[in-house]
């Protein structure tokens, strides 16, 4: 069946990351499910960045550059829905990445706030010990984001924001850096892209 991950879309810019997070998690065969949640914010965000269609979950997983098949293990969820059931620690996921991540998404979660489904759902792989993702999209960072980050790499989570590899070079450097990104993100939740050209060779 492959891998079941989950994706949490927070209302921070760069929504291009988690598109293309997805797009490269499940192009990559290894999963076989991936659940996506869009925070309110986000989906306002995503609409403005991406385009109208990108706004809501549905349209968010509908318009995924990949065939059919691969699409349709895309499975999208409603920040309201607390009852679906990857809001509960019974329904094993193996990862959870959120992406990109509010530094109000990072001070929900290193205060044990969970306000909606995709807090709830980080909070959850917090306490089950699951790989947590937080790709924390804000510079310059406050005294009290970097305490939040603190405590959530102390509870086990991986804090990765989005630096440049500078050593990346391709015909269009923007997507070769965001490569890079997602799939330096995807290794630390057991996914391997194979994409050598994307690594140090030295």
């Amino acid at each position: 069946m492959g891998a079941e991950l989950a994706l949490v879309v927070s209302g921070a810019s760069g929504t291009a990351l988690a598109r293309r997070w997805a797009e490269l998690a499940l192009g990559s065969g290894a999963v076989g499910r991936l659940h996506v949640v869009m925070t309110r914010p986000a989906q306002r965000v995503a609409a403005r960045e991406l385009g109208e269609e990108w706004g809501s979950p549905a349209g968010f997983c509908a318009s995924l550059g990949l065939d059919g098949e691969l699409r349709g293990r895309a499975v999208a969820w409603e920040d309201d829905d607390l009852v679906a059931p990857v809001a509960s620690g019974s329904h094993r996921l193996d990862s959870v990445t959120v992406l990109p991540c509010s530094s109000g998404m990072v001070g929900s979660l290193a205060n044990g706030v969970s306000r909606g489904l995709g807090q709830r759902i980080a909070d959850v792989a917090l306490k089950q010990r699951w790989p947590l993702v937080i790709g924390i999209r804000e510079t310059p960072m406050s005294p009290i984001l970097l305490e939040n980050l603190l405590r959530l790499a102390r509870a086990g989570a991986h804090i990765v924001p989005p630096v440049p590899a500078f050593y990346i070079r391709g015909e269009d450097p923007l997507m070769a850096l965001i490569d890079h990104y997602c799939m330096r993100a995807l290794d630390l939740v057991g996914i391997r892209l194979d994409r050598e050209e994307l690594r140090w060779n030295g």
